[in-house]
């Protein structure tokens, strides 16, 4: 047993690698068992991946010209619209080759961004680009971890994303604040009452984590940190972040661990992006892994309980069940802490 099979009730890795979810069998080949890319168990599965469902279905129901449902920037309907798909995808681990794929992400690019940079929340049904006042920290994040991971981070339009995703955190250009979508600098949100979004911060971070360390530019590093800053001036697993419109509690869906995930964030979502940032080893984090390890079953298991049933074009697992992705993600983060691995 390794290190981080040491935090678990039983060992899940023979379910995780069953064929009858070829998709999360590659993701844990390649993340727990560290395969390489070209290994043939690896190849094999992503193959399968791409034929099964959920992966299947929602290449299915593209239209030719790339888009989903209707043209247009995409948001809506949640959650089959174009915008969802290309997130769904990525945190699938479809193959960016796809010619499918690559037309939906090129259909993002060309229909999803703001003449601001930042990808826009809109649902409007023209096929122009959204309004910058649309564009949020959340979908922002999340199409921009989804492009970055399926190859596109050197594309002009993905840069001026990321760019927008910097400067919108550290305040740096104050003309990323409109009086709706991002409201000011800090992840601050109209859809949160103008109070900073730990939501949005957590998909913003996890986005500019897949750049490479070494090809962040100042600007981007004092983002990173910003947003360390903030995803940790909280105890993770207390989730107290601002919460506008007069709540004075934090969200359930904090505490609802699921997949896929949407604009709604969980503590292991938290996890994820300071993980994935190298704070693994960070002391502020022991209590979020503490409650995470507990939230398992006998068997090394975590149910979904967020997950999207009735909302997606098929629905990936049962809500309340036992999930092989919920399982893959919380083993990604204990490895993780056990120091093997320090980006999922």
């Amino acid at each position: 047993m390794t290190s981080w099979q040491e935090f678990l009730n039983a060992d899940p890795l023979p379910w995780l690698l069953e064929d009858d979810n070829p998709a999360v069998k590659q993701a844990a080949l390649r993340s727990l068992l560290d395969r390489p890319q070209d290994h043939p168990d690896l190849i094999r599965a992503r193959a399968a991946a791409m034929e099964a469902d959920p992966i299947a279905s929602i290449l299915a129901a593209q239209q030719p010209e790339g888009y989903w449902v209707k043209a247009g920037p995409g948001y809506s309907p949640k959650y089959t619209g174009t915008v969802w798909q290309v997130i769904f995808l990525d945190q699938l681990g479809a193959d960016g080759d796809d010619p499918r794929v690559r037309l939906a992400c090129e259909y993002v690019l060309a229909h999803a961004q703001t003449e601001a940079g930042g990808f826009g929340a809109s649902y409007a049904d023209t096929s122009g680009a959204p309004p910058p006042s649309s564009a949020i920290h959340c979908l922002n994040g999340n199409l921009l971890r989804a492009l970055i991971g399926f190859g596109w981070l050197a594309d002009e339009r993905v840069q001026r994303a990321v760019d927008w995703q910097a400067r919108s955190i550290t305040g740096e250009d104050f003309s990323c604040y409109y009086q709706s979508g991002t409201s000011g600098p800090g992840f601050c949100c109209a859809a949160n009452e103008k109070l900073p979004c730990a939501w949005g911060a957590v998909k913003a971070m996890l986005a500019l984590a897949r750049i490479p360390p070494g090809e962040r530019p100042p600007h981007i590093q004092r983002a990173v940190q910003a947003g360390i800053d903030f995803l940790l001036s909280r105890d993770p697993v207390k989730a107290d972040y601002p919460a506008g419109f007069g709540n004075t509690k934090p969200s359930q869906s904090w505490f609802k661990l699921g997949f896929p995930l949407g604009y709604v964030t969980d503590v292991l979502q938290n996890l994820e992006a300071l993980c994935e940032l190298d704070l693994a080893g960070d002391p502020r984090l022991q209590p979020a892994i503490q409650w995470l390890i507990t939230k398992q079953d006998r068997q090394g298991r975590w149910r979904n309980e967020y997950a999207y049933n009735g909302k997606t074009w098929v629905d990936f697992e049962g809500q309340g069940q036992p999930s092989k992705w919920v399982t893959l993600r919380a083993c990604r983060v204990l490895k993780a802490v056990s120091g093997e691995v320090r980006s999922a």
